[in-house]
């Protein structure tokens, strides 16, 4: 296994997915669930996400190419969720364990578009994009590997964070994340507009 590749590829996925600031999330939507539905939604989150990013590395180009989408409008459609997600942790929509599906919470936004989001899939289909040896293609998929086992421990193990925090704790902490979702997600449909316009730009 080329030993260069695997660390320049994990280095990069981990940096992008970023698993400690992805936990303050994960804990704001799942803070008010039993410890069993935490970690099955960290499990399923990263399994999700696993899927996704593999599936676009295998045939990302081929299947937006298909749909005629460009990369932006998916980068900005990962915006737009965010936003509807962050509105409802600043509004308190979210709080209320009841009104949550544990399986809809690993799958938007955790599984995607926050761990496999236009980022981490952009910087997969690359990487395969450049490889041209089995070999590499073995670093490629061990380092996603190694990426989503390091998220899922990082999330697995944050339920003693909750403990700690207790309701009040995690009340303020589901304020902050709102804020940070709602950055990231402004972030998000910025890029995409900036992608857009130069995109044309360069067509006229």
């Amino acid at each position: 296994m080329d030993l260069k590749l695997f660390v320049e590829v994990f280095v990069t996925l981990l940096v992008i997915v970023d698993p400690p600031g992805m936990m303050p999330i994960f804990l704001a939507l799942t803070g008010p669930l039993p410890a069993r539905d935490r970690n099955r939604a960290a499990w399923q989150a990263v399994a999700l996400a696993l899927g996704v990013i593999v599936i676009f590395a295998v045939a990302g180009q081929t299947l937006l190419d298909y749909l005629h989408v460009d990369l932006p409008a998916l980068q900005a459609a990962g915006g737009l969720l965010l936003v509807l997600v962050a509105l409802e942790l600043l509004t308190g929509k979210a709080d209320d364990p009841a009104q949550q599906a544990t399986s809809n919470i690993a799958l938007v936004p955790l599984g995607t578009p926050l761990l496999a989001g236009p980022g981490a899939i952009v910087a997969t289909m690359l990487f395969v994009q450049q490889a041209d040896r089995a070999v590499d293609y073995g670093a490629i998929a061990a380092a996603i590997l190694a990426v989503m086992l390091t998220v899922w421990i990082v999330l697995r193990f944050s339920g003693g964070i909750v403990k700690i925090l207790r309701p009040g704790g995690i009340e303020v902490l589901t304020r902050i994340a709102g804020l940070l979702l709602a950055a990231i997600a402004v972030q998000l449909i910025a890029d995409a507009i900036a992608a857009f316009v130069t995109q044309y730009i360069d067509m006229a």
